[in-house]
């Protein structure tokens, strides 16, 4: 018994009118029949795109010349004239699909539950994480599953589970919950792994912890997986490209690390986790787990080509930037549009976008992005994935003008939004603390008043609204800080509520509505 997943149907998809499930080779031989993925967890999500593009490269062809072919790849223009060739073709060929996953990848390596080689996964964890009298000490089913609580003091996120009594998780289920733990899994205590006479118990994060990733999204799948293909490394290390699931030996835990490689090792080969499911008899669902390091070796350098690069103001290396559960996505598209940004460098997979597609595929693509608000250890705020209108067609190289009238507005909403966040403060201070000549009052952080909240919970979902409206053509030379004036205005009155009619709070409110008209540069002097 076992649990194929070339042909069990474990990934969920949208196409036509409905939703369906397909295995991997469904998936790819209709993956231009697919409008989209609809993995409902977007930790996954993100990990699994990364799994599904690297296996694009392997399969896409045309005319016996492969995607991932490193002599093609020393020319990036010869490169992305491949690229734009087998997207001529408008699909994968089926026999390429067949011969990857039947012939390329080792027999039972994409088995979830295969013996000797399960899946991204380690078989050697039940003789390795043992307790002091050799006994096998699997970590538990709820420390793989993302949202349960583990332990006695976990949180109750999304359904009332514990250790004491804990409950299968269906095998396809279990495979996007293996993934997430490998990108976004916690650094910190886990469970011990005996491998010499020590009992190692810590691992480091994975290599997307805390980070939010931007993926370019195509009518449909085929596009999608051709266009997330990142551009070649620069520098090639002369030794064989390989996926996890394509290597002949299980990984050394105490060995040193392989150079990382395009485009398996860069999308699939940097986990700092290693992971074991314990399946059902039937096979069909996992009822444990082992969770624990893979290696303690130094991880592999290079940037991942989804996220967004910040610049450090104080100078330093550039660092991915951090999700954050409470700042919505269009906030960062003058980070995904422009190449001289001063502050960021966009995911370098938009790099080679435009100019080497059609028009007309670029003015179709939109963003997705996948989200996990957490901390550097072990702590997990809460997930989101958002999709922006098709905002490719405005990168800097095909219409300049127009991203930097992104960049404007965008600038201006955060320009807006912290003034009103100031002046939400201000006025409960005016308010409960009278006799304060507003010009000389200080406003203490850590008592900003039940007004400041309020008032920004009301003006961003409004200010979206009013920044995706000014992102047209028609608005390109108007005056930005305008509307989203009256939106912070509005929003302070909001907060207020009946409050505005006391004497003290309306005296305090006037202030505060002048700072935040304050904001709106003065006309251009002739």
């Amino acid at each position: 018994m076992s649990f194929d997943l070339r042909d069990e149907p474990w990934i969920q998809v949208r196409m036509g009118a409905g939703t369906t499930r397909l295995g991997l080779r469904d998936l790819f031989k209709q993956a231009h029949l697919i409008h989209d993925l609809e993995v409902p967890l977007p930790p996954a999500a993100s990990g699994l795109l990364r799994i599904l593009v690297a296996m694009s490269a392997r399969i896409a062809q045309v005319d016996a010349e492969r995607l991932d072919d490193p002599e093609v790849a020393e020319d990036l223009g010869e490169w992305l004239d491949l690229r734009q060739r087998i997207l001529d073709e408008g699909r994968f060929s089926p026999e390429a699909v067949d011969a990857y996953l039947d012939e390329t990848v080792p027999q039972g390596h994409l088995d979830l539950f295969d013996v000797p080689r399960p899946f991204l996964q380690d078989p050697r964890l039940p003789t390795e994480c043992v307790d002091g009298n050799r006994a096998p000490n699997p970590s538990g089913i709820n420390k793989l599953v993302f949202g349960r609580p583990t332990g006695i003091n976990g949180a109750v996120l999304f359904g009332h589970f514990s250790d004491t009594a804990p409950v299968p998780v269906a095998a396809g289920d279990a495979v996007l919950h293996l993934i997430a733990q490998l990108y976004y899994g916690p650094s910190g205590q886990c469970t011990p792994r005996r491998i010499t006479e020590t009992r190692p118990g810590s691992t480091d994060a994975g290599p997307l912890r805390k980070t939010v990733s931007f993926h370019p999204l195509a009518p449909d799948l085929f596009t999608t997986f051709l266009l997330g293909v990142p551009r070649p490394l620069d520098t090639a290390p002369d030794v064989p490209d390989r996926c996890p699931w394509e290597e002949p030996h299980l990984p050394d835990p105490l060995g040193v690390l392989p150079p990382l490689t395009w485009p398996g090792r860069l999308l699939t080969g940097r986990a700092r986790h290693a992971v074991f499911l314990v399946p059902s008899p039937d096979h069909r669902t996992v009822t444990d787990a082992y969770v624990t390091w893979a290696t303690h070796e130094p991880p592999m350098t290079g940037p991942d080509p989804y996220v967004i690069l910040d610049m450090p103001k104080s100078g330093g290396a550039p660092y991915a930037r951090p999700a954050d559960g409470q700042r919505a996505v269009w906030r960062d598209v003058d980070a995904l549009l422009l190449t001289d940004h001063a502050q960021a460098r966009r995911p370098a997979v938009f790099d080679n976008i435009v100019g080497t597609i059609p028009r007309s595929v670029v003015d179709t693509l939109r963003v997705r992005a996948h989200g996990f608000d957490q901390d550097g250890q072990q702590k997990d705020t809460g997930w989101y994935e958002a999709t922006t209108p098709r905002v490719l067609r405005w990168l800097q190289e095909a219409e300049p003008a127009m991203a930097l009238h992104l960049a404007r507005c965008r600038r201006a909403a955060d320009e807006v939004g912290g003034m009103l966040d100031f002046a939400a403060r201000l006025t409960w201070k005016l308010t409960t603390d009278a006799g304060q000549d507003p010009a000389k009052v200080k406003l203490d952080r850590k008592k900003p008043g039940p007004w400041a909240d309020a008032a920004m919970r009301a003006y961003w979902p409004t200010a979206e609204r009013v920044f995706w409206q000014l992102a047209d053509p028609e608005h390109l030379d108007e005056p930005v800080h305008l509307p989203l004036v009256e939106v912070a205005l509005a929003a302070l009155d909001t907060a207020l509520g009946t409050a505005r009619a006391d004497v003290r709070t309306a005296r305090a409110r006037s202030q505060a509505r002048a700072i935040i008209r304050g904001v709106i540069p003065a006309p251009a002097r002739v």
